[in-house]
């Protein structure tokens, strides 16, 4: 039994290989790495500068966290101090106009409200990102759901049309 898995993914390996030979030179370096060997270390990209427009995006998806719209170069996030609630912090957001955490950042994971930023929610940048104006280096393709609906809708319309013309 073991012989036969270990033949099945040889077998496998053996076809990967044979598909990745016959594909073009191009097609194996056209990725991230642009057209650096592989045992090459690619040149940094360079860092672009953050934008600083202080505007409510939309999101995506639901329970999305909003992104950062200012820039946080010098912001100190540590286990001792943390600097973006010094802003958005229940009792400082309105002396700023910054809008105040969610309540979700001040429960614990047993659902009691805390006093403070419950530690899990403390460090913001795990889940919260600032923004850039930069061409993304790969295609995005995602489709928000009311996207996909509008095309299903559009979709089942058409076919309906074509129904009641026969």
């Amino acid at each position: 039994m073991r012989a036969a898995r270990w033949v099945i993914a040889a077998m496998g390996a053996a076809v990967i290989a044979l598909a990745a030979m016959s594909l073009p030179a191009e097609d194996l370096v056209n990725g991230l790495r642009g057209n650096t060997p592989l045992k090459e270390e690619p040149q940094a990209p360079k860092i672009w500068p953050v934008e600083n427009k202080d505007v409510k995006r939309g999101r995506a998806y639901t329970s999305q966290p909003p992104t950062i719209p200012h820039s946080i170069e010098k912001y100190e996030i540590t286990r001792n101090v943390n600097m973006c609630m010094y802003c958005h912090a229940r009792v400082r957001n309105n002396e700023f106009g910054a809008p105040m955490v969610s309540a979700t950042h001040y429960m614990d994971r047993d659902g009691q409200i805390l006093g403070d930023v419950t530690p899990r929610r403390y460090f913001c940048t795990q889940c919260h990102v600032p923004q850039s104006e930069v061409t993304p280096p790969v295609a995005n393709t995602f489709l928000d759901v009311d996207e996909i609906i509008a095309r299903q809708r559009a979709a089942a319309a058409g076919s309906d049309d074509k129904e009641k013309k026969k």
